[in-house]
């Protein structure tokens, strides 16, 4: 029987996920080493086919993802693997799935509903069911997969270093060790992976004492660099310089500074110093030199968090900034602990903005006003150019639904 084929769907719950969830489906986002639908497509061996989605995200598009439909446009054919795109598998969930898929099968990760694995000819889940995969009777009987499911927003980055450990043990299981020129230091017993043209430059220090480093196809890392583990640097990225530790850095990113705890999702540019810490970066983030976040408040409280619903008590006593993709400072920018800004904002100046901006915001500290889109637009589009990458229609039309979505009132 052909292998089923696999389907990613964000729930109500990823649905809330701001300030990611305005621009791009969640299994677009980078956890530990991997994106979210690549960590699943390695584990079942199939390319995802599509993100069903909140009906905004429809013309999506980034190098070599699947598109987006809407939650009602699910595949009927042959045999099909739903899941949730904050499930997380175990390395080993494949090894679960039988090798006849001949009735269908909630599947349930960490006690959990996380999917369906769904026979040829067996109607599709409806909307609801996507939404609210705990109440679906779509399947009476159960099939546990091993793995872990995202709830909060913030599990992105807080859990992040233990995952890139976990990827890079099962990727890696028994790496040869790694080639290093002359003037570079490692030190520490856990793995030290160079992916093909990697290269490390003299006067660089390694240290893989608390977890281990992968460094893939093509990434670089200058001199005058500490790279503490566990950590990940994606294909084409270059660190500049600085000290990071225990953080994941996406493909095609130029790093430099402080960097602890934190994510660059992709074609991130922190070419400058100053600190960012217990942060996740979207796409096409842009900070100005010395933009600096805080990540403890004074009194070593836990940190509160704006989101859809409310502000949340996160439980974490360090928790930075959550910057949405398109998202640019001006230089010496400071960010309070736990501060929120949405897509495609646009700050500068000397004032602290507030620890909420909405999307396609434009000024400085609350003195804020919309960004107009065409002008969004057009600096994305020159953004993207730099790095060589164009803006295709239907992304920017995807991108002015997001912006009339953030900005009814035009």
């Amino acid at each position: 029987m052909a292998d089923p084929t696999l389907i990613l769907f964000d729930d109500q719950v990823a649905q809330r996920w701001e300030p990611f969830a305005l621009t791009r489906p969640a299994g677009e986002l980078l956890f530990g080493a991997l994106r979210l639908r690549e960590r699943a497509e390695r584990v079942f061996g199939s390319r995802c086919a599509v993100h069903l989605a909140a009906d905004h995200l429809n013309g999506f598009g980034e190098e070599g993802t699947p598109g987006v439909r809407g939650l009602e446009a699910a595949p009927t054919d042959g045999p099909r693997l739903f899941l949730s795109s904050r499930a997380v598998p175990a390395w080993t969930a494949a090894g679960t799935l039988p090798d006849r898929i001949d009735e269908a099968a909630t599947l349930v990760m960490a006690g959990e509903a996380v999917g369906w694995l769904l026979p040829a000819g067996r109607e599709c889940p409806v909307p609801g069911d996507f939404l609210r995969p705990s109440e679906s009777r779509i399947a009476s009987r159960t099939l546990e997969l091993p793995g872990r499911v995202l709830r909060d927003v913030w599990s992105l980055m807080s859990a992040t270093p233990d995952q890139v450990a976990e990827d890079v043990a099962s990727l890696f299981p028994s790496p040869a060790p790694a080639a290093l020129p002359p003037g570079v230091f490692h030190s520490g017993g856990h793995p030290l992976v160079l992916g093909e043209n990697a290269v490390v430059e003299a006067g660089v220090v390694l240290d893989t004492s608390d977890g281990p480093i992968w460094l893939d196809e093509g990434a670089r890392v200058r001199a005058f660099t500490r790279l503490a583990g566990p950590a990940y640097v994606g294909r084409g990225s270059t660190v500049l310089g600085g000290s990071l530790e225990a953080c994941s850095i996406g493909p095609v990113c130029r790093i430099r500074g402080e960097f602890a705890e934190s994510v660059a999702l992709a074609y991130v540019n922190k070419a400058h110093d100053g600190h960012m810490g217990h942060a996740y970066l979207g796409a096409w983030v842009n900070l100005g030199a010395e933009t600096t976040n805080s990540d403890l408040k004074n009194n070593y409280g836990t940190v509160r968090l704006w989101t859809p619903d409310g502000e949340a008590d996160t439980g974490e006593i360090k928790m930075g900034c959550f910057l949405g993709d398109h998202v640019k400072t001006g230089i010496g920018l400071l960010l309070n602990t736990g501060t929120v800004i949405g897509a495609g904002c646009n700050l500068y100046g000397a004032a602290m903005p507030p620890r909420y901006v909405p999307p396609f915001s434009w000024g400085t500290g609350d003195d804020l006003v919309a960004y107009r889109v065409e002008k969004f637009l057009e600096v994305a589009e020159r953004a993207m150019a730099r790095r060589n990458v164009a803006l295709p229609e239907a992304m920017r039309g995807q991108l002015a639904r997001a912006w009339a979505r953030a900005r009814p009132e035009g």
